[in-house]
């Protein structure tokens, strides 16, 4: 059963990564397109040579960026399906709809939003070469707490709900893992790297659109493997 959900969670990651480049075309690549250009703006005015495409941008917006969120999107759903095999019958809601969109949820908090608050996405020309190690260091030890904070908050959880109920145990799950994030956010680094002049509109929509892919993917797997499970003979008996 395992091996099947896995499965299918990587089908349905392919679906959403198709998904994803669709709307990144609309909303990412344009922002992108602008940043670079602000940055070849930038090199000219210092009178400096614009740096070679290793790949040229035609090939990175259409056939780079399709492999680029078809590859995560199967490898994000293929998580998705192990953890879903974990968490039924553990903890959360027994139909396979209501489960599935429930941990979309929380994946795109614990892995998506929550990191982004502290290091935001930033599209070309912003950032310093020199300081890209830190930056992923400090980006992927925020993820790496949020999601162990997310563990705990749920265990935390658990254990209150014998004493409080349900409804007050989901509320001290939610302050433990708050401010378990907020502390250690507070005293990682804080990177503030956008250049002098750089379009704030831009930097701001880039971000929204930033967030909103990571929304399209999770909604995507999220809805789609709920439904596909749900329709699953061995699924519907088991757990209505």
């Amino acid at each position: 059963m395992t091996r099947s959900l896995l499965i299918r969670g990587m089908v349905v990651g392919v679906l959403a990564g198709l998904l994803v480049f669709l709307a990144a075309r609309v909303l990412g690549e344009p922002q992108v397109d602008r940043a670079i250009a602000f940055e070849a703006a930038a090199d000219e005015a210092k009178g400096e040579a614009a740096e070679p495409e290793v790949v040229s941008r035609h090939v990175q917006k259409t056939f780079g960026l399709l492999t680029a969120a078809v590859l995560y999107g199967s490898s994000l759903g293929g998580i998705f399906g192990l953890v879903f095999a974990y968490a039924h019958g553990r903890f959360g809601p027994r139909r396979p709809r209501a489960l599935a969109a429930l941990l979309a949820v929380a994946g795109f908090v614990t892995v998506s939003f929550v990191p982004s608050l502290k290091y935001p996405a930033d599209p070309p020309a912003v950032g310093n070469p020199e300081t890209i190690g830190v930056r992923t260091t400090a980006f992927f030890l925020m993820i790496a707490i949020s999601i162990l904070g997310m563990v705990l908050a749920t265990k935390v959880s658990r254990v209150a709900a014998r004493r409080f109920g349900a409804w007050n145990a989901g509320l001290v799950g939610a302050a433990f893992y708050v401010g378990l994030v907020g502390v250690v956010g507070y005293f990682l680094p804080t990177i503030d790297e956008v250049p002098v002049g750089f379009p704030a509109d831009l930097l701001w929509r880039f971000r929204l659109a930033s967030w909103a892919l990571q929304v399209v993917l999770w909604g995507a797997i999220g809805l789609l493997f709920g439904w596909l499970t749900e329709r699953d003979a061995r699924w519907s008996g088991a757990m209505v």
